[in-house]
C-alpha cells in the first residue's frame, strides 16, 4: 500500500481495504455490535448527546458521560466486557502503524447521514507515542484537521470507504473532526451511513 503524506505524521492510504475486505470487516463489526450495542455518548459538562453513536472492541473502550471522558473495560449499558478486536484490524495495525505493541482499544463510531463530529483532540490515552489508525467504511465524509491548538487554519479532505488515515508523531495531537457525511457515496452499509474504526493504545 502506498501512503500520501499530507503533512509530517499524517498519512493517508487510499483504498487500503478493497471491497471484499470492507464487506468482511463490516460483517465482523455487525457481530461485535450484537454483543456490544451502539450507545449514545454525552458531553460531560452539558449532558448533550453526541450526534454519533458508538461502541468499542478490545480490552478497553472509550466512553463519555457526566463522569467524564475515559477508557473502561466494560460496556456502559450492558456492563459486559468489550468484544475482541478483529484479526483483520490487528493485521492492519501491524502493517501500517509502525508500533511494536498491539492496540488495546478500537472505537466504533457510527455516523448516520446527519451526524458530524466537532473538532477535538485524542488525548485521553496515557502514551502519545503510538499513532491513531483510522479506517473508514460506508459513505464518504469531509474530514477536517488543524494544528495542536484550537482555532487557526484548517484543511479538509474526503475520506472514502476503505481509506485508512494514520496520525502520529507531530500530528498525533492535532485537532480533527467530521464536517459532514456525503450521502449515497457507498452501498456498503444498510442502513446507510459511515462507520469509523479507530485503533489506538490507551494504556
Amino acid at each position: 500500500m502506498t501512503a500520501v503524506e499530507i503533512r509530517p505524521g499524517l498519512r493517508l492510504y487510499k483504498a487500503a481495504l478493497d471491497r471484499a475486505a470492507q464487506e468482511s470487516l463490516r460483517d465482523e463489526i455487525r457481530e461485535i455490535l450484537r454483543a456490544a450495542p451502539l450507545f449514545q455518548p454525552t458531553m460531560p459538562r452539558t449532558g448533550k448527546a453526541f450526534s454519533v453513536r458508538m461502541s468499542n472492541c478490545g480490552p478497553l473502550g472509550w466512553v463519555s458521560d457526566r463522569a467524564g471522558y475515559r477508557y473502561q473495560p466494560d460496556h456502559p449499558v450492558t456492563g459486559q466486557p468489550w468484544p475482541a478486536i478483529p484479526d483483520a484490524l490487528l493485521r492492519l495495525w501491524s502493517d501500517l502503524a509502525d508500533y511494536p505493541e498491539d492496540p488495546d482499544a478500537c472505537l466504533i463510531n457510527y455516523y448516520d447521514v446527519n451526524a458530524k463530529m466537532g473538532a477535538h483532540q485524542d488525548v485521553d490515552e496515557q502514551d502519545f507515542s503510538a499513532p491513531i489508525v483510522s479506517a473508514s467504511l460506508g459513505d464518504s465524509c469531509r474530514f477536517r484537521f488543524g494544528g495542536d491548538t484550537r482555532g487557526g487554519s484548517t484543511q479538509a479532505l474526503t475520506l472514502d470507504s476503505g481509506d485508512v488515515l494514520i496520525f502520529g508523531g507531530p500530528a498525533r495531537k492535532m485537532f480533527h473532526g467530521v464536517d459532514r457525511i456525503l450521502p449515497g457515496t457507498s452501498t456498503l452499509l444498510e442502513p446507510p451511513g459511515r462507520i469509523n474504526l479507530t485503533l489506538r493504545r490507551a494504556r
